[in-house]
């Protein structure tokens, strides 16, 4: 028998070989952790003059420290100036360190304390625990902590949360110093049109006052808008202090602001959170600081009030409109053809007065007809504007004009809406199944009742039968209570039934409801502005003759002209395919309001 079968001899040769492989891998695990690559972070603050804590010497002490450690090999430096330790979402190299780190780069990270790693306790535990999982550790040097450690987290809990108590202190200290310091009338802030912030003090800027008076001037005695008002110094040629071009937002700011007639008032923001440093308007969150007659005015306080009680009018008067985008359907959707920009919403008053509302182009509403500015500017648009029951009517005639079949779209929609209507009514109440639906309809309520009377009579039977000794009182007792769960199983069912008639007579009334508002939908009846929002893509306006709708998901497009007159809607027939018939549009006409435009049309393939 060979050396090698006999049975003995074998287990003992493979027992060798694994003994061998594991020393092996315990020597490629020696020679891997003599060299391990280190990198190193720290965070300073670019105002500090303390040289010790300098950007160059904490980055020259992390390499020295490093390289007296012969199994130790510097990666990296990564450092971040001038940076709040609070959080980690702005600290770019530190974002970049992580990274790299779980990307395997590096085997240790070498910091100098917990506060300048993080003073939030749990980005702290965080990203230790995320490193630790890639193979890599956080030696925190001050704080004596290596986060290989068992008992590693335990004390990084316990240091970070004193790290973050202390920046939270910090914070408090800063803002009472702060607020006292406002008391006494420094200035916290960034200059301003007007005036120069310098040191905590305001100065008088001449050029700056001059449009500010400019703006009071133009607002109150001359009754022009915020938008005008920005407008016409555009077109002067007066340069905003921040920005390219006036906005009527920044004329409303000057007009609030009341450092303009000598008064301060700050603490305007405040910061609820020192962790993530967000300001949030103070809304009565924390105490104003207010001082009255702080620095020389560039108004008289009486105008000042002036003009901020008619923009308190002017607030009123807009009280309980709707917002926005839902005063303004088509915002967004209808364009200039002549310059490109979108069209907004303006409301006019006929001689009547009346009012009504309509689009006009942004350029021409802002800058008027096309002319050459003060500036040299070439601004202003002939863009024509358009009513908003014109473009309502217009997109009554697109829908109509769609060829689809009617009549299968709405037994479609109608068996998907029937299932959903017969499980849930609108008021929330539930439909009984359909099997207990159909078993009840089976049944007849009066023969309900008849067994009900039936039932009654049996139960005034057993008194009968108990007074006169023919059943026990037991046996009464049973009796009766069978009789009464028999009588309100019965008085259920009656009142199962009616509930079932008035819930079905509910659901034939909402489904003849939807399926005429489908019907009315589908057929081209004029719908509200909310419905032709969701299928407009853009309506270009280039004038009366030439306005082209195009719709969502459709390689067509709508070229409308008006009739050039209401008394021949039909007009003169346009070429191209699909011929549009006007509609006289009488539905939808105000009192005091004149005709409706009429409008004829074609439609294009212009391709997928």
């Amino acid at each position: 028998m060979n050396l090698w079968q006999m049975p003995c001899i074998k287990p003992v040769c493979s027992f060798l070989l694994s003994i061998e492989k594991y020393e092996a891998l315990n020597q490629e695990r020696k020679i891997r952790n003599t060299k391990r690559k280190v990198a190193a972070y720290c965070r300073v603050s670019t105002d500090n003059e303390d040289q010790a804590n300098s950007f160059e010497s904490q980055q020259r002490y992390f390499r020295q420290y490093i390289e007296r450690n012969p199994d130790w090999e510097l990666y990296e430096v990564f450092a971040d100036e001038g940076i709040s330790g609070t959080n980690t979402k702005k600290r770019k190299e530190f974002n970049r360190m992580i990274a790299c780190a779980k990307n395997g780069d590096f085997d240790l990270i070498v910091t100098k304390e917990i506060s300048r790693f993080a003073r939030n306790t749990l980005d702290s535990i965080f990203y230790t625990r995320d490193l630790k999982k890639h193979g890599v550790g956080v030696i925190f040097l001050n704080d004596n902590i290596n986060t290989l450690d068992g008992d590693a987290e335990l004390r990084l809990a316990i240091m970070s949360s004193i790290a973050q108590e202390e920046s939270r202190k910090t914070s408090e200290r800063v803002k009472w110093g702060q607020k006292r310091q406002m008391e006494q009338g420094v200035v916290f802030g960034r200059s301003m049109l007007g005036y120069d912030v310098k040191d905590g003090k305001m100065y008088l800027n001449e050029d700056g006052a001059k449009v500010v008076r400019l703006i009071f001037r133009k607002f109150v005695d001359e009754g022009k808008g915020t938008h005008v008002i920005a407008r016409e110094l555009q077109e002067e040629g007066i340069k905003p202090m921040r920005g390219k071009e006036w906005q009527n937002t920044a004329i409303l700011r000057v007009i609030r602001n009341e450092k303009y007639c000598g008064d301060l008032v700050q603490k305007k923001t405040y910061t609820p959170d020192f962790l993530s440093h967000e300001k949030k308007v103070n809304l009565g969150q924390e105490e104003f600081v207010i001082i009255k007659d702080h620095h020389e005015p560039i108004i008289s306080r009486e105008l000042f009030e002036k003009a901020n009680r008619m923009l308190d009018e002017k607030s009123l008067s807009q009280e309980g409109k709707p917002k926005h985008s839902n005063r303004y359907p088509f915002s967004g959707k209808i364009k200039c053809g002549c310059c490109g920009r979108g069209y907004v919403a303006r409301y006019k008053t006929r001689k009547n007065g009346s009012r009504y509302k309509a689009w006009r182009c942004l350029e021409a509403a802002r800058h008027g007809s096309p002319h050459v500015d003060k500036a040299g500017n070439q601004v202003g648009c002939s863009g024509l504007s358009i009513r908003n029951e014109d473009v309502a009517h217009i997109m009554c005639l697109v829908t109509r004009s769609l060829k689809y079949n009617k009549e299968k779209i709405t037994d479609h929609l109608l068996s998907i809406i029937k299932p959903i209507i017969s499980s849930d009514l609108p008021d929330g109440r539930k439909v009984c199944p359909e099997g207990a639906a159909m078993a009840l309809a089976g049944t007849d309520s009066e023969k309900l009742e008849s067994q009900i009377k039936a039932t009654l009579q049996k139960r005034i039977n057993l008194i009968d039968l108990y007074t006169s000794g023919d059943i026990t009182r037991d046996e009464f007792s049973a009796a009766r209570v069978k009789c009464e769960n028999e009588i309100a199983r019965l008085q259920s069912m009656i009142d199962s039934i009616g509930k079932q008639r008035e819930r079905s007579q509910e659901q034939q009334g909402l489904v003849a409801e939807i399926t005429e508002a489908m019907n009315g939908l589908i057929n081209g009846v004029e719908y509200e502005d909310g419905f032709y929002k969701g299928i407009l893509d853009k309506m270009v306006v280039n004038d009366k003759d030439h306005i082209d709708v195009y719709l969502n998901m459709l390689p067509l497009k709508w070229s409308y002209t008006a009739a050039k007159s209401v008394d021949c809607p039909q007009g003169k027939p346009l070429a191209g395919k699909y011929p549009l018939e006007a509609s006289s549009h009488t539905g939808r006409k105000k009192a005091g309001a004149p005709e409706m435009e009429h409008f004829r049309g074609f439609t294009t393939d212009i391709g997928q």
